[in-house]
Parts: structure tokens; sequence; C-alpha cells
């Protein structure tokens, strides 16, 4: 048994106390994507004695994630370590007597069961869409709670996702958005915010493992031009939900029309990225998104954008992809996911 002193101070907390705490000591937590938010997640959580903690992300630190992944210095840069070493290494140093494990994977329909399932609660670190269905998907299969979390510009929201008892989050958001909208990427982050939300992800975590009630709202913050505006989404429930009422498991189904598929084209150095569900693109206004982080051309029937002498990126008015300059479907979909806006 860890020596209760080092929570002393949390355990004084009425809402948590010494049997709060116990909670914590035995409970498990995974966190899909170790960015901004995954990363301030993951060091309040780690500090708060929760037992288990699984870190899952495919990508290695980069220099511009130092402005606001708080788990992250210049040596792991330099060192070019995975995002979950990283964190890993510096999250032991905090708190040896919990269990870091880390998980260098790209979350998809092959593995995301394997991956999130055992676990007492779910943390959404992600940019994307996609896995937060996913997400969505494995965590009402096997009666998981989970928290979504997002922050892009200075805005940020989140929301406690309990299976059979919230609305889910395909209730809340039923069509995967076309073009997958705005990234750090493209109109960029600040820190306080992804700060704020993680925090906030992590105290509904304490709240959820500990057995206390959790927010009933998806709430909304912007800091910049501050603002504050609360959701109550418990009336939100589609009583046709296709995941939560019918269970009808589309993101874990890999013959789903709502699949996105990745595949290397033998011996192009170019990775293909179709919609079995057709997209239309507005190519006009995603080049003008794009223009400002490198070079666009294009027609009225695609879109090519280079943001380095490496790389290009194509875009087809159906929604179809062509990431040429790799055959790594993990980088090319990382790639995706930071310009095009998964």
């Amino acid at each position: 048994m860890d020596d209760l002193g080092r929570y002393s101070r949390q355990m004084l907390f009425s809402g948590i106390g010494k049997e709060g705490q116990l909670k914590l000591l035995k409970s498990k937590v995974a966190i899909v994507g170790v960015g901004a938010l995954g990363t301030i997640a993951a060091n309040h959580l780690v500090r708060s004695g929760v037992g288990y903690i699984r870190l899952i992300d495919r990508d290695v630190v980069d220099l511009s994630n130092l402005q606001r992944q708080s788990l992250f210095n210049e040596e792991d840069v330099n060192l070019n370590l995975p995002k979950v070493i990283a964190a890993q290494k510096r999250l032991n140093t905090i708190n040896s007597t919990v269990t870091v494990d880390a998980v260098i994977a790209d979350v998809n329909v092959d593995n995301a069961e394997d991956l999130l399932s055992g676990f007492d609660c779910l943390i959404d670190g992600t940019d994307n869409f996609m896995t937060r269905y996913l997400i969505n998907d494995v965590a009402i299969k096997y009666g998981i709670p989970w928290i979504h979390g997002a922050a892009v510009s200075s805005r940020g929201m989140y929301a406690v996702i309990k299976p059979g008892i919230t609305p889910c989050y395909r209730c809340l958001f039923p069509h995967v958005p076309i073009g997958r909208g705005e990234t750090c990427d493209t109109i960029g982050v600040l820190s306080p915010i992804t700060d704020i939300i993680g925090s906030f992800q992590a105290i509904e975590a304490i709240k959820l493992l500990t057995g206390a009630a959790t927010s009933p709202n998806l709430e909304q913050i912007d800091i910049w031009d501050p603002s504050l505006f609360s959701m109550n989404i418990m009336d939100g429930k589609n009583p046709h939900c296709p995941a939560c009422v019918n269970r009808q498991f589309d993101f874990l189904n890999r013959s789903s029309s709502l699949q996105e598929s990745y595949s290397s084209l033998c011996g192009r150095d170019t990775v293909q990225i179709y919609f079995r569900e057709k997209q239309e693109r507005d190519l006009l206004k995603l080049g003008e998104r794009l223009k400002m982080h490198g070079k666009v051309t294009g027609n009225q029937f695609l879109l090519r954008f280079s943001p380095d002498k490496e790389t290009s990126i194509v875009v087809f008015k159906d929604g179809r992809v062509l990431v040429h300059g790799t055959n790594d479907i993990v980088k090319a979909k990382s790639m995706y996911s930071r310009y095009i806006g998964n």
C-alpha cells in the first residue's frame, strides 16, 4: 500500500477523504492522445494517485509541442522520443508508485477494443472526431464512462459521457463533420485553454472514480473574449441513436459505410485515404484555410497542399485524399489530421 501521507491534502477534502483515495489507488484510466489535454490530465491523475494509467499516442515530441504540452522538454525533442515514452519518464519521477503504461499506437478499428476495454474511465485527449466516435463505441459496448475534451484557438469544451445514463457522443454529434473542422496546426491554440480543459477532464475523472456526482453539462469556455456557456445534455438522448440505443457500433465495424480506409499505394510512396460514405469537399474554403501554412494549387476537381518540400496532400472533391511523400500509414494519418482537420 502506498504511503497515504503524500495524498494528505487531497484526503482532507471532504469530497474524497481516505475512502475516496483508496478507490483512486485501485482505479485504472486510459488516456487516448498524449498531447496538450492528455499531458495535463495525466499529470493531475498521477499526482492524485490513480493506480494504473495507460497512455496511448502515435506521435513523437516536436518543438512546437512545448508551448502547451506540459510533460515535455527540449531534450525529448532532441532525442526524438515518442510522446508516451517521454510522458512516462516524467510521470515516473513525479509518483513512482503509480503504474504508467506507455503504448505507442494509433487507436483504430483493429486495436481499440484491446487497448481500451477493462478500464474504469477513458479520457479523450485526441484531436480528431473519428477517434472520438471509436472511443464512444468501445465505451458503450463495455459500459465504460469517458470524458470528452477539445481545445483550439482560445476555446475549449468538455463533457462527461456515461453509457446508459447520459446521451452518448453520437447522440450529441450524430453526423461525422465533413472536413473535420479547425485544428491547432491551422488556426493555433493558447496553452491556458488546454490547461483548463485538461484540468476539468482530470477532476471529472476523479469524481467518476470516487463515486461523486459529475457535471451534467457540455461546458464551453473562451478565454480570449471571456465567456462561459453550460448546456445541460441530459435531455439530449436520441431515442433512435444507432450506438447507445440500437448498439450498432459502426466505428468498430470494418464494413460500415462510416469507416475511413487507409492504404499504401505500392511503389508510389503515397498513402490513400478515402471514405466509404462519399463526402463533398469545399475546396475553395479548404484552400483559403491552408494557404498560410504552405503552397496551395488546384482546380475545380482537386486541391494540392504542400506544407514542405517532401510532402504534398491532394484532396479530391469527393473527399478522397492522397498523401504523397510517405508510405507510412500512421504518418500519413497524422499529416491528414494535422492539416486537413480530422
